[in-house]
């Protein structure tokens, strides 16, 4: 009994040892060295990479996906994409244009003095903040307002188990 059990044991470890290795993208694996990101949601950027389609084109970024080092910008990149229609609801199927990522690699921040594409680096302010600052005009960027809002808003729903601000708000101390 004990060398039937000690054979699947064994059959299960050399199993998990022989198991074909997940591997990583050399692009991700580049991604997840980064700690610093100079590109933020938001920002204005510009398209550098000359052999790209879009080259010298501006717009806005959606959407960065760090991850995989990528950004979606709006306008940018466009590319098709087929909705299934429904029969049964009488919708009809159709094409749209839509952004697909690019490489964070192949766009730059806008300069917001002389409105081109420009490196970044960062300083620290007289009161402690940390600012990007423009290499082309040595300019502060600010950071996007759109930061301040949430992407994802915080519910409001109010349940039969949540305490009401008043009852939490209460003095409830006696001294």
């Amino acid at each position: 009994m004990s060398g039937a059990s000690s054979i699947t044991g064994r059959m299960r470890l050399m199993k998990f040892l022989m198991a074909p290795k997940k591997k990583i993208k050399p692009q991700q694996r580049e991604a997840e060295k980064k700690t610093r990101w100079n590109i933020l949601r938001g920002d204005l950027v510009q398209v550098i990479r000359r052999g790209h389609d879009e080259f010298g084109k501006q717009g806005t970024v959606l959407h960065v996906n760090r991850k995989s080092d990528r950004v979606t910008i709006k306008g940018v990149n466009l590319g098709k994409m087929y909705l299934k229609g429904d029969p049964q609801q009488g919708i009809k199927g159709s094409t749209i244009m839509k952004e697909r990522s690019m490489h964070y690699s192949n766009v730059n921040l806008v300069d917001p003095v002389t409105g081109l594409p420009t490196r970044v680096s960062r300083k620290y302010l007289e009161d402690g903040g940390k600012v990007r600052v423009s290499k082309r005009s040595g300019a502060i960027i600010p950071r996007p307002e759109i930061l301040s809002i949430r992407k994802r808003p915080v519910s409001q729903h109010v349940g039969d188990k949540d305490t009401v601000d008043a009852d939490a708000w209460e003095a409830t101390y006696q001294g």
